[in-house]
């Protein structure tokens, strides 16, 4: 009986840990168009790659590459 108490338990937990984590990303403000120093449109770009443990030997090098190539972008014009 004690073990089916903790499963539901912990069932419970994880469901409300997974709904925080949506409600979390649901904030923030939309519809406002973010602008830089100089007034230009800016586009957030997210990178997700380990730079330490076992993948980071991997992973740094497309990092890298990753803004670079944004760097280009950019130095092209953008794309707005």
């Amino acid at each position: 009986m004690f073990v089916k108490k903790g499963k539901s338990l912990l069932a419970g937990l994880l469901a409300f840990f997974m709904i925080a984590v949506a409600l979390t990303g649901c904030g923030g403000k939309r519809g406002v168009d973010q602008t830089s120093s100089s007034g230009e449109k800016v586009i957030k770009v997210g990178i997700l790659h380990s730079l330490s443990g076992t993948m980071s030997i991997s992973e740094t090098s497309l990092r890298d590459a990753e803004l670079m190539a944004i760097d280009e972008i950019n130095a092209a014009g953008g794309v707005l």
